[in-house]
């Protein structure tokens, strides 16, 4: 089935959920003006439509691949690229001085959606791309922003991040990328780097890599880490790609899924780089990439999702399968499927919903500079990444479910969407480090900015009980429940903590999910098919809540009582 983009969903979100209104009433985004966000949503989604989601299955079948050096890409990816970049859609959310839009993240972030749903494979540079250009703005000197910025927004150039190496992933500080200086202001940059996303393409005039690596006097650890930008050519005078530097792809991996993205092994000997912001300090800069990035992978997860659902549901519409209790329709008038149809839109709902609340609190931080803003954003970011993929992973599994014996042919692309989704739980920080971050350093500030969204939610709940007093009834408790979870984990030491990270940033997610839901049902005067999938996440997912609250305070003590030998019995 042909994707579609959820325009309707946007906007009612936008109109009736996160309150998009009060990022467009500050100075900062007074130009949004709703026309334009309109426009904005319907021109990126016939992009998506018409020109990306047809590059969808030809990603799959003619992935990517070195030959004698050079990475050649999926027939069709080039004018993909060339319609992302023309379209300005690189640079929707990016300085206006630079070139860019200057637009709410907010705004970008459901255009990243609906690029990731119409083609992952694809979409994936252009997140990289914004990443960088985020990192560069905020800790790159004048003159690094006047020469790069500028071709990294048109999408003259893209960007990609280099942190992991053989020996060193997740714990970053454990790498060895060397940086010697060499006495002109540039650094000669030494090591391996691996599973580099869109290191190179053969349609790209540069590619630019922001590298983490040592300067010889680095301390051990994350605290001795600098970032450094290396180009695969050395700009001339004027700016255009001159000489190629000492940098190559050694190889590209053979995935699971997302095929048609070359994910590369690369090699720097002694390549020419910059540093970025201060010696020492390039996890601060490199964060900043990752936090934007973050987000982004959440809505990767939930673009795949409303793909996913959208052909499993045009599927179940389709196949006739014995009698239903309406009929002789299609399958999804069995009860089962309906169940597996309404879990899967109630998912993705939430799922954006909460994704979009985070966009929303990053530009009201962005544009008002208050602490609050920030805190709400930096504690959403880890539930909007990890539920947001989390929900990708389940929804295109369950949608080869609904397909049947279909669903595992892959003729019918229902296994790509879990195949290409599945890595989205994995990079730019695993769910299991989202979650202990959640329980880690967004605790930090003795619970305040989970306080606070507690208070709101329970507030909606109390609002609401004159229209849903059923719903509202159900989420407040859940809210209350939550709180005495959060209680609990600020008593406890890290360990026990951790132990519990991923079941109670997965009941954050449930309560916050049901939250959005019954902001929608209300909007909708309390009738209607948002109040009918409210009912569905209120009544068939929050309840899963309890359970999750039960696993988070379970401690560490049984997980440690069990050792490796225990488990190999």
């Amino acid at each position: 089935m042909p994707y579609r983009a959820p325009f309707d969903d946007f906007r009612f979100i936008f109109d009736h959920v996160v309150d998009l209104a009060q990022v467009t009433a500050t100075d900062r985004f007074a130009e949004a003006t709703p026309d334009l966000a309109a426009a904005i949503l319907t021109e990126a989604g016939k992009l998506c439509e018409e020109r990306l989601a047809p590059l969808q299955r030809v990603g799959d079948v003619n992935p990517a691949r070195l030959e004698n050096g050079v990475v050649r890409t999926p027939p069709g990816f080039a004018e993909g690229w060339r319609a992302i970049a023309e379209g300005g859609w690189v640079g929707l959310a990016a300085p206006t001085e630079f070139g860019g839009m200057g637009l709410p993240q907010a705004l970008a972030m459901a255009v990243t959606e609906m690029l990731s749903g119409a083609c992952l494979a694809l979409q994936i540079a252009p997140l990289l791309t914004q990443g960088q250009i985020e990192a560069l703005s905020h800790h790159a000197s004048d003159e690094i922003k006047a020469l790069y910025l500028p071709r990294l927004i048109s999408g003259e150039w893209s960007g990609t991040m280099n942190l992991t190496e053989p020996q060193a992933g997740s714990d970053v500080g454990a790498l060895r990328t060397s940086a010697v200086p060499n006495g002109d202001g540039t650094y000669a940059i030494t090591g391996q780097k691996i599973y580099i996303s869109w290191a190179d393409a053969d349609f790209m005039e540069n590619v630019v890599h922001l590298v983490l690596a040592r300067l010889p006097d680095a301390a051990p650890g994350t605290r001795g880490i600098s970032l450094f930008l290396v180009p695969r050519n050395i700009p001339d005078a004027d700016g255009r790609p001159g000489v190629a530097n000492s940098l190559r792809v050694i190889s590209l991996e053979h995935k699971l899924g997302l095929h048609g993205s070359p994910t590369a092994v690369m090699e720097y000997d002694g390549a020419t780089g910059w540093l970025v912001g201060a010696p020492h300090k390039g996890m601060a800069a490199m964060f900043t990439m990752m936090n934007n990035a973050r987000l982004g992978v959440g809505m990767q997860g939930i673009g795949v999702a409303e793909a996913a659902c959208q052909q499993a549901l045009a599927y179940a519409r389709d196949r006739h399968q014995g009698e239903t209790p309406l009929g002789t329709g299609g399958i999804v008038d069995h009860a089962d499927v309906r169940r597996m149809l309404a879990t899967m839109r109630a998912e993705v709902f939430a799922a954006r919903a909460i994704a979009l609340s985070c966009a929303v609190a990053i530009d009201m931080a962005t544009a008002t500079g208050e602490a609050d803003w920030t805190a709400r954003a930096a504690f959403l970011t880890p539930i909007a990444k990890a539920y947001g993929t989390d929900t990708g992973v389940e929804v295109a599994s369950t949608g080869i479910q609904v397909h049947g014996g279909m669903g595992f042919v892959e003729e019918t692309g229902a296994a790509q969407f879990l195949r290409d989704v599945r890595v989205t739980t994995i990079y730019e920080g695993t769910n299991g480090i989202q979650a202990m971050d959640l329980v880690g350093r967004k605790l930090m500030d003795g619970g305040e900015a989970a306080w606070r969204l507690l208070e709101e939610i329970e507030k909606a709940a109390e609002a609401a009980r004159g229209v849903l007093p059923d719903l509202a009834g159900e989420v407040w408790a859940a809210a209350e429940s939550l709180r005495e979870t959060t209680e609990w984990m600020l008593t406890q030491e890290l360990t026990e903590r951790f132990a519990g990270a991923v079941p109670f940033l997965r009941a954050w997610a449930r309560v916050l999910g049901a939250h959005v839901h019954l902001a929608a049902a209300r909007a909708e005067g309390g009738s209607g098919r948002r109040t009918a999938l409210a009912r569905v996440f209120v009544g068939r997912l929050l309840p899963e809540h309890a359970a999750l609250l039960a696993q988070a305070r379970a401690g560490a003590s049984d997980l440690y009582a069990l050792g490796p030998d225990d488990i190999a019995a």
